[in-house]
């Protein structure tokens, strides 16, 4: 098992927490009353909704172990400074770019925390590791999955 530190925002872990509960008590209480129901629906063996359910129930215990690694190895990532203007790009900030004329602002967290359609991209994708060091004003290229290389420019950065 990796023992590695996993480095995350604060808001990243509190929902991460919150999941957790959410499954390991009330989850795994209605999952029991599912598994019962459909018990009492007769012959297990050909019985689709205790299939189902047991199904389930394997793939959300299977989350409650991988958030309880994630939570026994996850540290919360402070911005470089304390203050509202962060001076290089890094996990837990966000930041606006300029990507060949397209303008886009990302928030740079963990893999675990990274949901690119709302925005937070992980600090491991190709644009969040290209992105990494760079101060407002910084323009480079970032190569992309498809190896294609993309200018860009830092035009804001917030902690």
């Amino acid at each position: 098992m990796d023992w590695s530190p996993i480095p995350m925002t604060a808001e990243g872990l509190q929902k991460l927490r919150e999941e957790f509960d959410h499954l390991s008590g009330p989850g795994r209480r209605e999952m029991s009353q599912r598994i019962q129901a459909a018990r009492e629906l007769g012959d297990l063996r050909e019985n689709a909704e205790y299939d189902t359910a047991k199904n389930d129930q394997g793939l959300m215990e299977a989350r409650i172990r991988q958030l309880e690694d994630i939570l026994k190895r996850a540290v919360i990532m402070e911005g470089p400074e304390t203050t509202s203007k962060a001076r290089t790009v890094s996990i837990g900030t966000t930041v606006t770019i300029d990507m060949e004329g397209e303008e886009d602002t990302f928030t740079i967290v963990s893999p675990v925390e990274a949901k690119p359609r709302e925005g937070r991209i992980s600090n491991e994708s190709p644009v969040g590791k290209g992105l990494l060091g760079h101060k407002v004003g910084d323009t480079f290229d970032i190569t992309m999955p498809n190896g294609r290389q993309m200018r860009t420019k830092i035009k804001a950065i917030k902690s």
